[in-house]
């Protein structure tokens, strides 16, 4: 058990007959006594002091696992965010490019069908031309006959008769 400054103030020496000055070893004594309060307290100072310090280490070693734990967590996060965009966007891309097809193929289709609806429509023009020709060629003979000029007379004749044909 360490020595304390309560045994050296209790601490009595026996009396010999050549011993030391009783007073200079009494203020010796008090001068040890007193060096020995203040390292006492210096050191339950510095105690106290290391275990404040201590308490304040481990919280900061708490806070320090906390905060990786929690970086760790936000770049796993962060990971996962990403991978699911690139995920979401290639599915994206691929449907557009779906979609692009589908409207490009609809659009050949569409220019198919009126490419053939343009050649049908020039050959149903050309058939009306040809018709409308032949009628205008056919009435054109029909006037120039000779059938014409009959009818001509026969109305003529009619008209001078009295008869009026409709």
């Amino acid at each position: 058990m360490p020595l304390t400054s309560l045994d050296i103030h209790n601490k009595e020496f026996t009396r010999s007959f050549r011993g030391y000055d009783e007073d200079e070893v009494n203020e010796f004594l008090d001068r040890v006594i007193q060096d020995m309060e203040t390292v006492t307290m210096e050191k339950e100072e510095l105690f106290n002091r290391v275990n404040e310090l201590e308490e304040k280490l481990s919280h900061f070693s708490n806070i320090e696992t906390t905060l990786n734990k929690s970086i760790l967590v936000a770049q796993e996060t962060a990971e996962d965010v990403k991978r699911n965009a690139d995920k979401e966007s290639k599915l994206i891309i691929k449907e557009a490019e779906k979609n692009a097809d589908r409207i490009v193929n609809e659009a050949l289709q569409k220019s198919r069908k009126i490419s053939m609806e343009i050649e049908e429509l020039k050959k149903q023009a050309t058939v009306y031309r040809t018709r409308f020709k032949m009628l205008i060629e056919a009435q054109q003979n029909m006037l120039e006959t000779e059938d014409w000029e009959d009818i001509m007379e026969n109305e003529e004749d009619d008209q001078e008769n009295g008869h009026i044909s409709y």
